[in-house]
């Protein structure tokens, strides 16, 4: 039995991952601040089976208050640290870029700082594909540059690569950096564009599409991102010297409108379209070459996307008193 810590152990990607890492017998601690970036009763929801296990610790409080860190820190026994925590969205963060520095930045720091005076030796944390910016080569390598990032979110997140490197260094932790690509499936986030599109086709809504459809993701079913994160952190309790960076993604780009498309045919809606301009932030492609993660994790996505988008469906048709 190991006992991990999560960050943003509420939210889409966090409770599942619990889910899973409590089946398997191990503690798991979470940090959430429920903010209102969309409705805290989702995240409740999302962790209300969870708090009748005894294995299962809650602390709703904030990555950036260092002090509540370091008691989480004192009062618990950590094997591994899994950071989630962040403020998420492209767009948002144009219109905030001061709060994205702020929680993703000095609070994955604050959590680095207390990582190393706790002499923990294994750290999982989340970046993003976004880093990977308007890349004209695809599919995406980690050993690609990026230092050329079109928002402030995945200018935080490829600032969070840099220090984490200096923390492994520095302090001998082990540390894998993985780049989620568009992560779906039950629980999404409301703001995220298939829960979004699926909410407005049951309610005959038009669908905004920005840009003409072409615009692709390499959207990653949820049971293969947890697969992932929790491969990573095997490799990092069983090696040593290790600061790795991996795509963890599905490596079959969907175009909006096929994406669009076939949530209608799950659905048995004719989708109404509205056409939007291209928005700022966003970028044409994302496509994860996944090499790296199969050779070095045994990383093997399963899940195709149609199978997850009628996955998602049958969850949402459950749940969408929630939205």
């Amino acid at each position: 039995m190991n006992t991990y810590f999560i960050t943003g152990g509420a939210g889409f990607i966090g409770s599942t991952l619990s889910e899973k890492l409590l089946e398997s017998g191990n503690k798991v601690v979470i940090i959430d601040n429920f903010c209102d970036f969309y409705n805290p009763k989702i995240k409740e929801s999302n962790i209300n089976n969870l708090l009748k296990n005894n294995n299962f610790k809650l602390y709703k409080e904030d990555i950036r208050n260092r002090q509540v860190i370091r008691q989480i820190f004192d009062e618990n026994k950590i094997d591994v640290v899994i950071h989630l925590a962040a403020m998420a969205g492209v767009r948002p963060s144009i219109e905030n870029p001061i709060l994205y520095q702020e929680v993703n930045c000095i609070g994955t720091q604050n959590l680095l700082e207390e990582i190393k005076e706790h002499n923990i030796k294994n750290a999982v944390l989340a970046s993003s594909s976004s880093v990977y910016g308007n890349c004209k080569k695809v599919p995406f390598r980690e050993d690609m540059v990026v230092d050329y990032a079109i928002s402030p979110y995945a200018a935080t997140k490829k600032a969070n690569e840099v220090i984490a490197h200096v923390y492994h260094k520095l302090f001998n932790i082990n540390i894998m950096m993985l780049r989620f690509f568009t992560v779906y499936g039950p629980k999404q986030r409301p703001d995220l564009a298939i829960n979004k599109f699926t909410r407005l086709m049951l309610e005959n809504k038009e669908i905004p599409m920005f840009g003409d459809g072409t615009t692709s993701r390499d959207y990653t079913y949820i049971d293969d991102i947890v697969l992932g994160i929790i491969k990573s952190c095997n490799y990092c309790m069983n090696n040593k010297d290790v600061y790795e960076i991996l795509n963890l993604g599905n490596s079959s780009p969907i175009s909006l409108k096929e994406m669009i498309n076939t949530i209608g045919h799950v659905l048995k809606i004719e989708p109404k379209i509205e056409e939007l301009p291209m928005q700022l932030g966003d970028v044409e492609k994302t496509y994860a070459d996944i090499n790296k993660a199969k050779m070095l994790i045994g990383y093997e996505p399963k899940i195709s996307f149609e199978e997850g988008i009628e996955k998602f469906v049958r969850w949402y048709e459950q749940n969408k008193h929630l939205y």
